[in-house]
C-alpha cells in the first residue's frame, strides 16, 4: 500500500467519522429538545391541575391558562387566594407522582401583603420535603401565584436520554478504534520503510567490504605473488582492514539486537576519560593530522563507566564527525568539568543537521533524508547506540547544530 493510497484513505475516514459525529450530535441534540418539550407539557398540564384542585377545593372558578412559564425552569401558577403550603405541597407531589415527574423541585407561595414569598421546600425525587434552599424569584404577573423550580431539570432529562448515550459511546469507540487503527498503518508503514531502507544500506555496506576481499584473494591466489612480498603485504593488509570493517558492522547490529533485549550489561569501574580519548584517537591522529583538535581541559576526568561502552561512545561520534565532514574535515574534541559534572564535546564542520531532524536522529534506522541517495552510507544505528549508552549510564546528550556549519555533539557525564 503506497503512501498516496494511505492518505486518500486517512482523509476518507476521516470525514466520514466527522460526518457521523456530526450527525450524532444532531439528533442527540435534538433528542434533548423533544425530551425538554415533553418536560414542558408535563409541568404545565401537572400545575394547571394543581392550580384547578384548588380552585375547586375553594369553589373557584376554574382559569383556562392558570400557569406561566418563566424560564427554561421555572414556572408560576395564578393562585387568587392565600393557600396553606402544607395543602399545596399535597397536590404537587399527588399529580407529579402521576405524571411521573420523579426529578428534585422546589416550590414557593408567594404573599401579596408582605411581597415575599412566605412559604416553600425542596423536594427530593423520592418526594421526601425539605428546606428550601434557595428563594424562588417574584413576578408581577399575578397578585397570588405559587412557583415551581425544577433545579436537576437537565441532569433529568440527560438520565432520559440513556439509547442516545449508549450509540454515542458507540461512536467515541468507533473513533477511537479508527484513530488507532490509523496510527497502527502509519506505524506499520514507517518500519516497513525503515526496514527496507536498513535491508539496502546493509547489503551495500555487506557487499563493499566482501568485494575487495574477493579482489584480494583472487589476487592473492596467483603464483607469482609470492614473489612480490610488498604487494604480498599489501592485499594481506586490506584483508584484515576490510575484515575488521565487516566485524564491526555486525557488531553494530548484534548491538543493537542485545539493547532491544534489555542484555546490555554495564562493567563499571572508575575510568579516567583522557586517557580513553587518547586510545580512540591514536589510530586517526595520523590520518587527520592538522585537521584533528584536541583540548583536554577538565581537571577532574575521573568518571564511573562501562570502559568498553564509552569507548564504542567516542568512536561512533567521531566516526560520525569524519563521515559527515566532507573533504577538508576540522574536528574538534573538548572537554571540561562544571560543578558536578565532566563534559565531553566533539565538534565537525559538516554538513550539519536542520532543526526538524534534530530530535529524530536517535532513533534507531533514523538517517537524515537527503533525497534519493545517501552519499555517506551507513545503517542509522551509530547514534541510536550511541543514546543507549548514554540512557544505561544515566548521562545526558545534547546536539548542537545547523546546515552547512557542522555539528556539536556533548555528553554531560554526572560525578560523584
Amino acid at each position: 500500500m503506497n503512501r498516496n493510497t494511505i492518505r486518500l484513505l486517512i482523509i476518507l475516514g476521516t470525514l466520514s467519522i466527522t460526518g457521523i459525529i456530526a450527525v450524532q450530535a444532531y439528533w442527540v441534540k435534538r433528542a434533548f429538545d423533544l425530551k425538554e418539550q415533553q418536560f414542558r407539557q408535563t409541568v404545565m398540564i401537572s400545575l394547571r391541575n394543581v392550580a384547578n384542585k384548588i380552585s375547586s377545593l375553594y369553589k373557584l372558578s376554574s382559569i383556562e391558562n392558570p400557569v406561566s412559564q418563566l424560564s427554561s425552569d421555572y414556572y408560576v401558577a395564578n393562585l387568587r387566594i392565600p393557600l396553606d403550603a402544607d395543602v399545596l405541597e399535597h397536590y404537587l407531589k399527588e399529580e407529579f407522582k402521576k405524571q411521573n415527574l420523579q426529578t428534585d423541585f422546589e416550590y414557593g407561595i408567594y404573599d401579596c401583603n408582605t411581597d415575599k414569598i412566605v412559604d416553600g421546600a425542596h423536594i427530593n425525587s423520592d418526594f421526601e420535603s425539605s428546606a428550601l434552599k434557595k428563594t424562588l424569584p417574584k413576578t408581577d404577573k399575578y397578585l397570588n401565584y405559587f412557583g415551581v423550580r425544577f433545579p436537576s431539570k437537565t441532569s433529568f432529562l440527560a438520565a432520559r436520554l440513556d439509547i442516545w448515550v449508549i450509540s454515542s459511546l458507540i461512536t467515541l469507540v468507533v473513533t477511537a478504534f479508527f484513530g488507532y487503527s490509523m496510527f497502527v498503518i502509519l506505524r506499520q508503514k514507517r518500519l516497513s520503510e525503515v526496514q527496507r531502507d536498513f535491508i539496502n544500506n546493509m547489503t551495500h555496506e555487506f557487499q563493499t567490504p566482501i568485494s575487495t576481499i574477493r579482489v584480494a584473494t583472487d589476487v592473492l591466489s596467483q603464483t607469482k605473488i609470492m614473489e612480490q612480498p610488498e604487494r604480498l603485504k599489501k592485499y594481506v593488509h586490506i584483508i584484515r582492514q576490510e575484515n575488521n570493517r565487516l566485524k564491526n558492522q555486525v557488531e553494530s547490529v548484534l548491538n543493537t539486537a542485545r539493547m532491544e533485549r534489555g542484555k546490555m550489561q554495564l562493567d563499571i569501574q572508575l575510568q579516567e576519560l583522557h586517557s580513553i580519548i587518547d586510545d580512540v584517537t591514536e589510530g586517526i591522529k595520523a590520518e587527520l593530522e592538522d585537521s584533528l583538535s584536541i583540548e583536554l581541559n577538565a581537571s577532574r576526568t575521573s568518571i564511573y563507566a562501562d570502559r568498553t561502552q564509552l569507548i564504542s561512545l567516542i568512536r561512533n561520534l567521531l566516526e560520525n564527525a569524519i563521515k559527515y565532514s566532507g573533504k577538508k574535515p576540522c574536528i574538534r574534541i573538548k572537554t571540561e568539568n562544571t560543578e558536578d559534572s565532566l563534559v565531553l564535546s566533539i565538534s565537525d564542520n559538516g554538513i550539519g543537521i536542520a532543526k526538524e531532524h534534530q530530535s529524530k536522529i536517535f532513533n534507531k534506522f533514523y538517517r537524515v533524508p537527503t533525497g534519493n541517495t545517501h552519499n555517506v552510507k551507513g545503517f542509522g544505528l551509530g547514534l541510536s547506540y550511541v543514546r543507549e549508552i548514554v540512557r544505561a549510564h544515566k548521562w545526558e546528550i545534547k546536539v548542537d547544530s545547523e546546515p552547512g556549519k557542522g555539528s556539536t555533539f556533548t555528553i554531560v557525564m554526572k560525578q560523584e
